[in-house]
């Protein structure tokens, strides 16, 4: 019988996550040939083939589908293997993986940067991607901790609120509104909106807002990144609604403003999630304790917005 190695256990777990060569090949640090090889050879020893291109889709075979379930198996025993060794051992080190959603990337790093010269020894792997990705990988228990700024309802979570998610409404300074003071809902209806993808807390939050008050909004354009809708307001092609948390340089250089408007800023939060029932390392643990004891303070000192009357 033959044993694939670790390594192509996990590029192909990877490879089976995404549906995609290419993605795996980033998400790993390896060229995309690197991993095609890889998953050819197991194909090969094997004997059978594991995946197939429909078109532009990637899908796994039958074959496919029980070997991707016994590598995300293996892979998850091995890993917490790792901790349970780790914490006999007692003290915090050791591996602490945390995937969050895109506008996280924004706060989450520094918290970790902090985390990390307190504790050392612990070894941090972050994962930055969009919500339906971080879905996946919570649904396969991936990781230790999510940051997310909605409670997944498709599986059963521990959530903790840790920090304030504050949504504005921004725009290039030479905008007429940028201007004017308590700027009705109503006259937003007559803005180029840039806006999230669909599945976006934002974009939800803010829909949710619109539709209570019955204001229909122009979606001039969707972007998936918040670097490339700042680029497009602060190049003039609409306005649109951003954390608070991703648009410190971007404020204090003139580029954008906030706009006045009612019912804004939106204030949500952030939440630090893990399945129910789930081991949580000593490493795990104490991060989500740093969270929940310092990371509002520590966010507000980091990002200078200790004073910023938004966030009152």
């Amino acid at each position: 019988m033959y044993h694939p190695t670790l390594q192509q256990m996990r590029l192909f777990a990877a490879v089976a996550r995404h549906r995609s060569i290419t993605r795996a090949a980033e998400e790993v640090h390896l060229t995309q040939p690197s991993v095609s090889m890889q998953v050819k050879r197991l194909e090969e020893k094997i004997g059978q083939k594991l995946t197939e291109q429909i078109g532009k889709q990637l899908h796994l075979t039958a074959a496919g589908e029980e070997v991707f379930a016994a590598c995300t198996d293996i892979l998850a025993r091995l890993e917490q293997m790792q901790t349970s060794l780790t914490d006999l051992k007692g003290g915090i080190s050791g591996p602490l993986n945390v995937c969050v959603v895109s506008t996280a990337k924004y706060f989450l790093p520094h918290l970790l940067g902090s985390f990390t010269r307190r504790f050392p020894a612990v070894e941090p792997r972050l994962q930055i991607t969009n919500r339906e990705t971080l879905l996946k990988r919570l649904s396969n228990n991936e990781d230790d901790l999510y940051v997310t700024g909605q409670v997944p309802q498709e599986y059963a979570v521990e959530s903790h609120r840790f920090l304030e998610n504050v949504i504005v409404v921004v725009a290039h300074p030479a905008n007429p509104l940028a201007r004017e003071k308590s700027i009705p809902l109503t006259r937003l209806a007559d803005q180029d909106f840039i806006r999230r993808e669909p599945g976006s807390g934002t974009r939800k939050a803010v829909q949710r807002l619109f539709d209570e008050h019955g204001v229909t909004i122009s979606h001039h354009m969707e972007l998936d990144d918040n670097e490339a809708i700042k680029q497009g307001v602060i190049s003039g092609l609409g306005v649109a609604f951003l954390s608070l948390h991703s648009l410190r340089l971007e404020l204090a250089a003139g580029e954008l403003v906030t706009l006045d408007v009612e019912h804004f800023p939106l204030r949500r939060r952030w939440y630090a999630v893990h399945r129910t029932g789930k081991h949580l390392s000593n490493a795990a643990r104490a991060f989500l304790d740093y969270l929940l004891d310092e990371g509002e303070a520590e966010i507000a000192h980091l990002l200078h917005l200790d004073g910023d009357p938004l966030l009152k």
